[in-house]
């Protein structure tokens, strides 16, 4: 109940009155002034009039289910959320939901993660309260060769939700970091269960830094936070809900297509490094020439000074500037 009556809140352009709780809830006016009194203490600003009933005024920058709830208006993309206070991994969490059956759209949030993971291996840092640690289960009715791709869409979404919640402007890195001022301000992690011939599930694992003003001297100089470049706090629960509004109508248009054809015009404007020099490094060696951008499957295209062109495909590859991170 406390969800409807938040989400009611927030959806109420001004006060909405104690009986009518009441009557849309099918409960006693003690049990609303119950959860209005919960509320407060969780640091939602409410004002209670007499005779004109109750406003939120002001929401707290937490991240619970029935804030996600209240927040996210899209059609699937978070209609089902599992939220933690603390965890070792939200993909991981996600993994074992989607192994379980839980819907298409499902997504895994978490306060906290003790074993928060980036591409290749990488330990990715997760302290408490200050990011966006999220995972979302996708079940595409698609070939296995195409679940890569889903990395890409969901960068756009990132990209898109930032600049509507922040105003920040946020470049892609390829294949699955975003950045902003040529730091990083987000990784993507896309894990996979499928056959030879059908996905079971994708999971893409999303961390979003939001708040930090600080980072360990080991990452100072690629990381950096939208706090620290915007200098405004960020409501992530907002954050959260944007990302989900923006990914389905990307996805729509990925699992139209069944590739990136609708999406590459859009996905090259944003991509960061785009027409300028790279070094690309991978098992096989280390080569520099020019990024032309993605093709319709979501490779990199780079064409190097002997006037080869290469595809470029992620996985064991990682791609830099030639004078630095991005």
């Amino acid at each position: 109940m406390k969800g409807e009556i938040l989400k009611i809140l927030r959806e109420t352009d001004g006060y909405v009155s104690g009986q009518d709780l009441c009557d849309r809830l099918e409960v006693s006016r003690t049990a609303v002034w119950k959860v209005i009194r919960q509320l407060e203490q969780e640091g939602y600003g409410i004002d209670a009039v007499r005779n004109r009933g109750y406003r939120l005024a002001s929401c707290p920058d937490r991240l619970t289910k029935e804030e996600l709830d209240a927040c996210i208006r899209g059609n699937w993309a978070g209609k089902t959320v599992y939220h933690y206070e603390e965890t070792g991994s939200t993909n991981d969490r996600a993994k074992e939901l989607a192994a379980a059956g839980c819907p298409h759209g499902t997504l895994v949030t978490a306060e906290e993660q003790t074993a928060g993971r980036g591409r290749r291996g990488r330990s990715w840092s997760s302290p408490s309260g200050t990011a966006v640690y999220m995972s979302l289960v996708l079940r595409p009715k698609l070939p296995p060769a195409s679940a890569s791709m889903v990395t890409l869409v969901a960068a756009l979404a990132v990209s898109a939700a930032v600049k509507k919640v922040t105003g920040a402007e946020s470049r892609i890195k390829w294949p699955n970091d975003l950045v902003v001022g040529n730091k990083k301000i987000c990784g993507i992690l896309t894990e996979m269960s499928a056959e030879l011939d059908c996905i079971h599930y994708v999971v893409i694992g999303i961390g979003i830094n939001t708040g930090q003003k600080e980072f360990p001297e080991e990452i100072s100089s690629t990381a950096t936070s939208l706090f620290l470049e915007t200098g405004k706090p960020v409501n992530r629960c907002r954050l959260v809900a944007a990302v989900m509004e923006e990914l389905e109508g990307y996805y729509e248009s990925y699992c139209r297509a069944g590739d990136l054809s609708l999406l590459k015009e859009e996905y090259n404007r944003e991509l960061a490094g785009a027409g300028g020099e790279v070094r690309v490094l991978s098992p096989a060696g280390e080569y520099t020439g020019v990024s032309r951008g993605i093709d319709e499957e979501g490779r990199l295209l780079v064409d190097r000074a002997d006037g080869t062109r290469e595809c470029v495909v992620s996985g064991e590859v990682s791609v830099r500037g030639l004078y630095g991170y991005v």
